[in-house]
């Protein structure tokens, strides 16, 4: 069973980088799209973004439009989430999920990733 593991998480001062990443185990990546997800404190599950290995990647999110970027390295099993210019509000837990097929479409949820902490302040 396909099993994932982020990774990359850090405290970042604001207009900073910092990249996470989504590691899978158990199946190729190829066959699924992986989502990034993130919580807030106090706040609801967001989308951030999808990516699969024929359908390439979308930001679902428009406020990471233009700072954020999700690459597949699928010769080595992984997605990563670019982040840049990162404000305080981008301050949550990131995670990583798995759907079986091309899209991040929710009846196809396979597996999710246990999150990563970012958190930007100065």
């Amino acid at each position: 069973q396909l099993q994932l593991v982020e990774s990359g998480g850090g405290l970042v001062q604001p207009g900073g980088s910092l990249s996470v990443s989504c590691v899978a185990s158990g199946s190729t990546l190829d066959l699924y799209a992986i989502g990034w997800f993130r919580q807030a404190p106090g706040k609801e599950r967001e989308g951030v973004g999808c990516i699969s290995y024929s359908g390439g990647s979308t930001l679902s999110a428009d406020s990471v439009a233009g700072r954020f970027t999700i690459v597949g390295h699928y010769d080595l099993n992984m997605v990563s989430l670019q982040m840049n210019s990162l404000k305080p509000e981008d301050t949550a837990v990131y995670y990583c999920a798995a759907f079986y097929g091309s899209n991040c479409s929710p009846h196809n949820l396979v597996s999710w990733g246990q999150g990563t902490q970012v958190t930007v302040s100065s």
